[in-house]
């Protein structure tokens, strides 16, 4: 029961995080490239690591290679890519209700590869309410415009992060220290974000990185959002399952609108309160009656 207590305090803690990026993020695409922000984010992530766990990661088995280079592409590289281009061919409250499906992406992917938690109507239930709570947020009384290509991207986005949660599920098992396999997992989500940065024609502005509010944002991504929460998320995973924990992700927008209204002053609406309740009462729904399994 404290180990459980534990897993669900670290994912709360980690989307409370998660919750306000979108804030930093905005004030950054100002004056940078979202390739830029990316990959300044991720190696001051990856040094961070290695700061707080010189060394690297010993491997057990070289067959277990692949996978870490599969986490580093779809929780680092193809994540943020899809989320950061649908954002820029469709509206930002479609990728907020879209990404937010991935708890039911990281559900039918579980039970498909490695069947890890055993759910019933409680999750399914939870989701369709948390969905509803999370459109409500999003849209907050406006209507829906689909734009085909965005849409997929952000779907794109949200199988990349259900398929990054059954890797690191997988990858648990083999006990291995956690700063250690994020600095790892980094180390190929930089890789493999090299040929978007030249393709984009990436320029690093030193002069506008060491600004004190870009420098401040960056460090912000880099340490806390990046090095400190993907270990905890991590942490997370291993103690309570990718389903689980992914569930969690359904209060990511509702975070957004709190710290928008503490940092930006914007106002919060009656609709706003009624959609936090219905993700959070989807959120609580979706972790009842859980049963964790074996990972093989």
């Amino acid at each position: 029961m404290e180990n459980n207590t534990r897993g669900h305090l670290l994912a709360l803690f980690t989307i409370g995080v998660w919750g306000t990026t979108f804030i930093s993020t905005k004030v950054l695409l100002g004056s940078f490239k979202a390739v830029e922000v990316m990959l300044i984010r991720f190696i001051i992530g990856y040094i961070v690591l290695f700061i707080m766990h010189p060394g690297f990661l010993k491997l057990k088995s070289r067959r277990q290679e692949p996978f870490f280079a599969l986490a580093g592409a779809c929780g680092v590289t193809l994540y943020f890519l899809f989320e950061n281009f649908a954002l820029t061919y469709t509206y930002a409250s479609n990728v907020s209700v879209i990404i937010s499906a991935a708890p039911l992406f990281t559900a039918l992917l579980a039970s498909i590869f490695i069947k890890t938690e055993s759910f019933g109507k409680n999750f399914f239930v939870g989701f369709a309410l948390a969905m509803v709570g999370i459109a409500i947020i999003s849209f907050n009384g406006s209507a829906m415009h689909l734009n085909p290509l965005g849409d997929i991207l952000a779907l794109l986005g949200a199988l990349s992060w259900a398929f990054y949660s059954i890797i690191l599920a997988k990858l648990g098992k083999y006990g291995y220290n956690k700063q250690l396999m994020s600095k790892r997992i980094f180390f190929y989500g930089i890789i493999f974000m090299i040929p978007a940065a030249v393709f984009f024609r990436v320029h690093f502005d030193i002069g506008l990185i060491r600004q004190p509010q870009m420098l401040g944002n960056l460090l912000f991504l880099g340490i806390l959002a990046s090095a400190i929460c993907y270990v905890t998320w991590n942490k997370s995973l291993d103690i309570l399952g990718p389903v689980k924990t992914s569930v969690y992700i359904y209060l990511q927008p509702a975070v957004t609108v709190v710290v928008s209204i503490i940092v930006l002053k914007e106002t919060i609406t009656p609709l706003a309160f009624l959609g936090m309740g219905f993700t959070l009462l989807g959120l609580i729904i979706s972790q009842m009656n859980f049963r964790k399994k074996e990972i093989s």
